[in-house]
């Protein structure tokens, strides 16, 4: 029987990067989206072509045998396709895991403990991703207590790490994707391990027994440059990435931003200084890629949470504090992410420029990143924050 593989979240990450690989290691993919029209176009053509921009030309794959449910209207359909699922993805953001998780509960309580265990790798940007999902599965309001013993028997969870850079498409909507030649895509094998089962036979993942590293690399050097250089671009009126990386300013802030978070990866992980200095060179030469064409707007969207306690900006600065060592990029980067409100198309950007008139600095600093006033970083945020508010009342 042909391997299927259930992924929640078709927009351009699940299309272009995870249905992609599902597909090449021989998956039949299932969709499961609550955007109508997507739905309808994916179930409508039976084929989309991924193409990957290079620095020096451009690739494209076709992507065929796949179906899609809306997980809004045709919960039982989907249950159905769970319940009979090798593998289960997803690329639907942080925030969206909680709505996810009812139906997948659902889905596993229906497999049988007969099956192999059904391999759940969750691929949203963020620290324990897939852990994160089982926290809303297994939560008593999903999955029963009673029922709890037997769920662990039905699946195995294993945290990822990943890397591709999806720009802006721009012209008429098409389920086509352009994206980064370049990708990264690592999963623990550990769980696989404990439970006695396989890994899933998908070959563009980088299978590791420590996974940290690889996450916080990546969160620490790809998603603070793309961000600090999105921030920057935003706040100097320029429009895509690559013009912020082109204005030699902007280049050095992101540089030095990253060359901080290099000397917390190095001294935590124990990465020689010459192999993250490699990779931070790498980086900064991907986010400047001009095909990518990427919109600072688009990077930078959803400050509140990409300033929060252990995401891209915060996390390494509070931890290069607690050392000792230089937070001053990181802070001025921060302070840029602060600016960046009322936002078009962007909530987050509105509440932030909410907070940012109506709280105290303190309690800025305290709910949007989450420090403690006694955390050797806090005055030094709550002076950005500061800054900030006081250039907004002039």
């Amino acid at each position: 029987m042909a391997k299927k593989a259930v992924h929640f979240g078709a927009g351009n990450i699940g299309r272009g990067f995870v249905a992609c690989f599902l597909h090449e290691a021989g998956y039949r993919v299932v969709f499961a989206d609550v955007v109508d029209a997507l739905v309808d176009s994916l179930n409508a053509q039976p084929s989309y072509n991924v193409i990957e921009l290079g620095t020096h030309g451009t690739t494209q794959k076709t992507i065929t045998n796949y179906v899609a449910i809306n997980s809004r209207t045709d919960e039982a359909k989907l249950v159905d396709e769970i319940a009979s699922a090798d593998l289960l993805t997803c690329s639907v953001g942080p925030r969206i895991l909680q709505f996810i998780a009812p139906v997948i509960a659902k889905g596993i309580a229906k497999r049988s403990l007969d099956q192999t265990p059904l391999a759940i790798i969750a691929c949203e940007n963020m620290i324990n991703n897939t852990a994160n999902l089982a926290g809303h599965i297994k939560n008593p309001k999903n999955t029963p207590a009673e029922s709890l013993a037997d769920h662990d028997k039905k699946t195995v969870y294993a945290n990822s790490a990943v890397d591709r850079i999806v720009p802006d498409k721009k012209g008429e909507p098409t389920l086509d994707v352009q994206l980064e030649l370049f990708y990264e895509w690592v999963v623990e094998s550990a769980p696989f391990t404990k439970a006695g089962v396989s890994t899933p036979e998908v070959p563009a993942i980088h299978w590791v027994d420590n996974l940290d590293p690889y996450i916080e690399r990546k969160l620490y050097t790809v998603n603070t440059s793309h961000a600090t250089a999105a921030y920057y671009g935003y706040n100097r009126g320029l429009p895509t990435i690559h013009d912020a990386m082109a204005d030699s300013t902007i280049r050095q802030s992101v540089a030095a931003a990253i060359s901080e978070t290099a000397a917390f990866i190095v001294k935590k992980h124990g990465v020689s200084k010459d192999e993250q200095e490699a990779y931070k060179n790498k980086i900064l030469d991907r986010i400047s890629n001009p095909n990518l064409d990427d919109s600072v707007k688009r990077v930078g969207r959803e400050p509140l949470r990409k300033l929060g306690r252990h995401e891209r900006l915060i996390g390494p600065a509070a931890s290069l504090a607690e050392e000792g060592m230089s937070t001053d990029a990181l802070l001025a980067a921060a302070e840029m992410a602060f600016r960046f409100q009322n936002v078009e198309g962007d909530k987050e950007s509105e509440t932030l420029a909410t907070l940012m008139s109506e709280k105290s600095a303190d309690e800025v600093v305290s709910e949007v990143c989450g420090l403690e006033a006694s955390h050797p970083l806090y005055s030094k945020v709550k002076a950005v924050v500061e800054k900030v508010q006081a250039d907004g009342r002039d």
